[in-house]
């Protein structure tokens, strides 16, 4: 009887533990590649600016341009409740972006949020420059 007992708490721990499902962004595969100097990447030629790409990801990727010439990608999808599929702006710095469903804010540095009610980082991508082509991928 104390085994079942134990063996139930587990599998009850075990079930609690795992989440809801719908709180963390979709994982799809993105494959997104473009010359640098295509004119919708002009933002990105100046340390501190950033792009949105439509059309990739859950709701677009946005690229952002970082002071010592890297590049670092997210979705665009935020993280506080992604099964919304609520998509961040720009912030007119081009240092944060923001939930327009629920204000919460992120850096676009590190894709951490820097304003509640968002506790959880944007989905991050990799991106590789070599000859004047920029690639986001996951």
């Amino acid at each position: 009887m104390i085994r079942k007992i134990f063996l139930l708490a587990i599998i009850s721990l075990t079930y609690l533990s795992c989440g809801k499902s719908g709180d963390v962004v979709p994982y799809v595969s993105v494959n997104y590649e473009a010359d640098i100097n295509n004119p919708a990447l002009n933002a990105l030629h100046s340390p501190g600016g950033a792009v949105i790409i439509p059309g990739y990801g859950v709701a677009g990727i946005i690229i952002y341009r970082e002071a010592d010439l890297t590049y670092v990608a997210y979705d665009a999808c935020s993280s506080y409740q992604p099964q919304k599929r609520c998509a961040v702006t720009l912030d007119n710095n081009s240092l944060t972006c923001t939930d327009p469903c629920s204000g919460a804010k992120f850096s676009l540095a590190d894709g951490t949020p820097v304003k509640a009610p968002a506790t959880k980082s944007l989905r991050s991508y990799s991106v590789n420059v070599s000859n004047f082509e920029i690639f986001v991928s996951n």
